[in-house]
């Protein structure tokens, strides 16, 4: 059992009747900014999931000495200036 075509116009004008264009109007509104407010916080959740899948690539720090330079301080160090 399908519905037909005048079916489907007596439901609509019941619900039009009950609800009032307006209220309908209001609702259909309602929905419409409900699925626009899904589909942004959609997008959000994949932009963030790109932005921690994405490496991050630091350079080095400035406090730090080459490692040459690391390496002949601590061969013209005697055992005793090391303590």
């Amino acid at each position: 059992m399908s519905l037909g075509p005048w079916q489907l116009i007596i439901i609509a004008l019941v619900i039009l009747v009950l609800f009032g264009r307006g209220r309908i109007s209001e609702m259909m509104g309602d929905f419409g900014k409900g699925i626009k407010s899904f589909k942004e916080g959609m997008n959000e959740d994949e932009a963030a999931a790109k932005r921690q899948d994405s490496p991050r690539i630091e350079g080095p720090s400035h406090d730090a000495k080459p490692a040459s330079e690391t390496v002949r301080d601590d061969a013209t160090r005697t055992p005793s200036d090391r303590s």
